[in-house]
Parts: C-alpha cells; sequence; structure tokens
C-alpha cells in the first residue's frame, strides 16, 4: 500500500521557559535558563534543591476547582498544551470527521503527584482507607489520552505510550504511523510531566541523576560540558497536531514542517545507564533518515538528548560519530534541555517543536552554561551559548529513556 505523507499543523507548549510556543521560542533563542531554586515544597533536607518549574502559570485560569479535583498536574499540563495546538492549527471548532482523529499522548511517570499525595494522606491519618473515588483516574498513565478525547470529541486511536523520557517522542512516532498507514487523518501527540514533587526529587537524586548545583542553579544544565552533574528536573507540556498532508491542504491548513520518518531501538544494555558505545541510538537515527528517503549527509542540524549527565552526553556524540562520519562536523547539534530542564517524559514531544521552528525559522538555539571542554566528547558544533543562523532542511530530534528505549524523530521543510 502506498503509505501517506504527514505534516505538522499545530503545536502547544508548556514549559520553564514559557508558556506557550511563542514564549518558549523567544526564550529559547534569547538563551534563558528556567532552572531555580524548588518552590512546589519544601526541598532544604534534599541533597537536589533545585529544579526548571513552571512560572506564572495558574491552571485555575484554565479549570474551575470542581474540574481540578478529577485532574492530577499532568493532564493539566497537557490539555492546556493541546488547548493551544488545536486553535493553531484551526482545529477547535472545525467540523471534521471525529472518527478519523485520535490521540496518541506520552508521560513516564503519569499521576505521580497524585498517587504521592493519596499515600501521604492515608499513612498520616492513622492509615484509615478514606481513599478519593477519584484518585485512580487521576493517577493512570493513560487518562490524559482519555481526557484530551474526552474534551474534544475525538473518537479515533487513542492510548498512551510509556517509555521513560522517550515517551512522548514515542507517541509521536505511533501518531505518524497510524496517518501514513490510513487508519487517521489527523492526530493530536505529545506529552505532559508533572513530576517536581518528593518523590521524584528524591528518587532520582538518591540515583545521582540530578545535579547538586545548589548554589547556581541557572547554569546547573550544563549539557556536554566538563563538570556537568546531572540532569535540571522539570515540568510541563508539549503537543504537536499530525496530520495527512492532503488533508492538510485541502482544508487550507498552515503546515510547519513535514514528518518523515521515525527510529526506534533498545540499547538492550542497562536499566538506566546508555550503551557507553550508543549502539541503540546509531539503529535509532540510521532508521529516522533511511525512512525519511535521505542520506545521512542531508542532515543539517540534531537537536540531541543530552541531559547534562556524565555518561550519557558521552555515548550520544560517540554514536553521532559512528553514524555520520566525517559529516557530523558539518551539522549544527544543541541540547535545549540546557535552558528547559529535563520534562522527562515531555521532553521529546517540547523539543521536537523546538527541531521544528529551528527548521521553519532558520535559527539554531543554543547548548547554554558551556564553560570547559570535556575531552572525552568530540569538538562538533553544539552551537554552545549563542543561538545562530542556519538555513535547516532536514533534521533528527533524539530521545532517550531508562530501560534503553530511543527514539529519533526525523523533519524535514515543507
Amino acid at each position: 500500500m502506498e503509505l501517506k505523507r504527514v505534516v505538522v499543523t499545530g503545536l502547544g507548549a508548556l514549559t520553564p521557559i514559557g508558556n506557550n510556543v511563542s514564549e518558549l521560542w523567544e526564550n529559547l533563542i534569547a538563551g534563558a535558563s528556567g532552572a531555580g531554586m524548588i518552590t512546589h515544597f519544601d526541598a532544604t533536607k534534599f541533597k537536589c534543591r533545585i529544579a526548571a518549574e513552571l512560572k506564572g502559570f495558574d491552571p485555575l485560569n484554565y479549570f474551575d476547582k470542581k474540574e481540578m479535583r478529577l485532574l492530577d498536574g499532568y493532564t493539566v499540563y497537557g490539555l492546556v498544551s493541546v488547548d493551544e495546538a488545536m486553535r493553531d492549527a484551526g482545529l477547535a471548532d472545525e467540523n471534521i470527521d471525529k472518527s478519523r482523529f485520535g490521540v496518541v499522548w506520552g508521560s513516564g511517570m503519569g499521576g505521580v503527584t497524585s498517587l504521592q499525595d493519596e499515600i501521604i494522606e492515608y499513612a498520616s491519618n492513622g492509615r484509615t482507607p478514606r481513599f478519593s473515588p477519584y484518585w485512580v483516574p487521576k493517577v493512570i498513565t493513560d487518562i490524559c489520552a482519555g481526557q484530551i478525547a474526552i474534551r474534544y470529541g475525538l473518537r479515533g486511536p487513542n492510548y498512551c505510550t510509556v517509555a521513560a523520557c522517550a515517551s512522548s517522542a514515542a507517541a509521536i512516532s505511533d501518531a505518524f504511523n497510524l496517518i501514513r498507514l490510513g487508519k487517521a487523518s489527523v492526530m493530536v501527540a505529545g506529552g505532559s510531566e508533572c513530576a517536581v514533587t518528593e518523590v521524584g526529587i528524591g528518587g532520582f537524586g538518591n540515583m545521582r541523576a540530578l545535579s547538586t548545583r545548589n548554589d547556581d542553579p541557572w547554569t546547573a544544565s550544563r549539557p556536554f560540558d566538563l563538570d556537568r552533574d546531572g540532569f535540571v528536573l522539570g515540568e510541563g507540556a508539549g503537543t504537536l497536531v499530525l496530520e495527512e498532508m492532503e488533508h492538510a491542504v485541502a482544508r487550507g491548513a498552515k503546515i510547519y514542517a513535514e514528518l518523515t520518518g521515525a527510529g526506534l531501538s533498545a540499547d538492550a544494555y542497562h536499566i538506566t545507564a546508555s550503551h557507553p558505545e550508543g549502539l541503540g541510538v546509531i539503529d535509532a537515527m540510521r532508521q529516522a533518515v533511511t525512512e525519511s528517503g535521505m542520506e545521512i549527509t542531508d542532515v543539517d542540524h540534531i537537536n540531541t538528548h543530552g541531559t547534562s549527565t556524565p555518561i550519557g552526553d558521552i555515548s550520544e556524540p560517540k554514536a553521532i560519530m559512528g553514524l555520520f562520519g566525517d559529516h557530523a562536523y558539518k551539522m549544527a547539534l544543541n541540547s535545549t534541555k540546557s535552558m528547559t530542564g529535563h520534562l522527562l517524559g515531555a521532553a521529546g514531544a517540547v523539543e521536537a517543536i523546538a527541531t521544528i521552528l529551528t527548521i521553519k525559522n532558520g535559527m539554531v538555539p543554543p547548548t547554554i552554561n558551556h564553560f570547559n571542554d570535556d575531552p572525552q566528547i568530540p569538538n562538533l558544533d553544539f552551537t554552545f551559548n549563542h543561538a545562530k543562523k542556519r538555513d535547516v532542511k532536514f533534521a533528527l530530534s533524539n530521545a532517550f529513556g531508562f530501560g534503553g528505549h530511543n527514539v529519533c524523530l526525523a523533519f524535514r521543510k515543507y
């Protein structure tokens, strides 16, 4: 069968450096840091006391108090970003076939805030079983996809993807394939995370995954820098509206870019550490380029996973060198996590948005907070500290997750 072409017609974002897409892009280009001291709870007893939290965001501007009783923060964040993307795509009120309009949503942690709060309440009230009747539908990881469908009446394919920090990239890959195979005409795809909580900071902190640069949180996220000491936990959501190209053209939709390929692989190596030679990452990137009908020498830009962890920031450049060889020196690389922090399951979607806007605007956001070169990392162009103009026609966005999950999304100028 002939596969359909898939384009991006709507974007929505809620991030530590912008509560919508335009704010996100403006701050990415400006090299703004979203990190700071934790305000969501008293973190004084924790080794890590910093995070990249949302700023100036009040959910009561979007939902009334009755609705908020039904929603975990990760669903709130998701619905807000979806609302922006639907309006951006011109689909909020348009009369289209809702049976061919679906949702694939990703989250690594799901309703972890509600899970934590309910258990604390249970343990503190003499262990009387007074659980909220809303607790289960707030916590389950698939509920955001369900809530999106209910809100907009979308009756097409509907489910969630869970692949740790690659969750929303996997959601975009699945939505892409559903449209290509003719199972849907339009898909909402993305992810959300709300894990800046005691259990989130405590759990990742005790794994030694988080930066403890508490005296200088704004520069704590240092991808590819010699003195990086872990990632900065972030929160938020990102949404892409994907659409079959002929369907989008027929309704006169604005088109940001074409999604041309998606590569998926496993490291099959370790529960948290990436493969030291990046073998799974090489497989995922190669698949995405090949599926796009392109050559590796066509790639102009890669938005790397680049978390600011000691091991991961070595293995990913090794994978890039392993696949691209000398062409690796000709590409513009970056890590937008240096600014947004690590949004876990939402990271892939937010970084896909950054990649799409890089193509659209001909400007590569920087990798900020670079002070000292790491001799173990090849001297590639990581766009350190300052954005730069570049005509980007074909770009990749990488996302990896604990468990060895790898996803690479390929976007082409439309």
